[in-house]
């Protein structure tokens, strides 16, 4: 039977949950991840060399370790969602969302009727290859996958209590690099006006009751949208993460004094 989403209950229980963006082709690195005891990871299609193939080893290594595998889409697409959740995402997140009509779009390409349009097919990895009750698949599928949506621009942000308003949403990202290159101070993700506009669109969301998550690459960074009411946090890159590591090392290994 379809898997139960860990991250999920863990969002609705009011905690956080923290997870790297993922662009190694190598499913080892989820694995390291789980083991480290992040709550997700997040397998980036839209940036970076990860075909749909390798993308579903990556899941598989996910569920090993017992992590929630989400899926960022490149594109507002059906037919794209519809392949990244039969592989077995147990969330979709599509970047680029600015206004109500994209957001229920989002939605209804994720889940099965009634509550979506998502294409229907039973011999996939998501369904067991067919062994699994088709009824209770189709069921418990809209149950447990999550439809997250980037906020990336002003546009976004300022048609956000309408985005809000459709049903399905179980989390907005706001995406601090796009949103600075949408203010005009592109890369400046702490400048003032980068800040505000995403402060207002916490409180917001806050209102409205629906999970905010955001990127951050450091815990300062961490720790102030915590603070502001962020629950789903991305914590940088595995990339990243490695090359910071190694860049450490190798600075204390050139600075011992002989």
């Amino acid at each position: 039977m379809i898997k139960k989403n860990r991250l999920k209950r863990l969002l609705k229980e009011g905690k956080i949950g923290i997870g790297p963006f993922m662009k190694f082709t190598d499913p080892a690195a989820v694995e390291i991840a789980g083991y480290a005891g992040f709550d997700f990871v997040i397998i980036d299609l839209e940036h970076g060399p990860l075909s749909i193939e390798s993308t579903q080893n990556h899941v598989r290594a996910a569920e090993l370790v017992e992590i929630t595998p989400i899926i960022r889409v490149w594109e507002n697409s059906p037919s794209t969602i519809l392949r990244v959740l039969d592989i077995g995402a147990q969330g979709v997140e599509i970047p680029h969302i600015v206004n109500p009509e994209d957001a229920k779009k989002a939605v209804e390409a994720a889940r099965f009727s009634p509550q979506g349009e998502r294409g229907v097919c039973r011999f996939v990895r998501a369904a067991g290859y067919s062994s699994f009750n088709q009824y209770r698949y189709f069921e418990m599928s809209n149950k447990e996958v999550m439809t997250i949506i980037h906020i990336e621009g002003i546009e976004g942000i300022n048609n956000l209590e309408k985005i809000l308003e459709v049903p399905g949403l179980d989390v907005i990202f706001l995406g601090p690099y796009d949103l600075s290159q949408s203010c005009g101070v592109p890369g400046q993700v702490n400048h003032p006006t980068v800040i505000d506009k995403m402060e207002k669109a916490v409180e917001i969301a806050k209102r409205k009751e629906v999970v905010v998550g955001t990127f951050v690459e450091s815990v300062e960074e961490a720790s102030r949208w915590i603070k502001a009411g962020v629950r789903y946090i991305s914590f940088s890159v595995d990339v990243g993460i490695y090359y910071q590591a190694c860049n450490k090392i190798v600075s204390e290994l050139r600075n011992i004094n002989l």
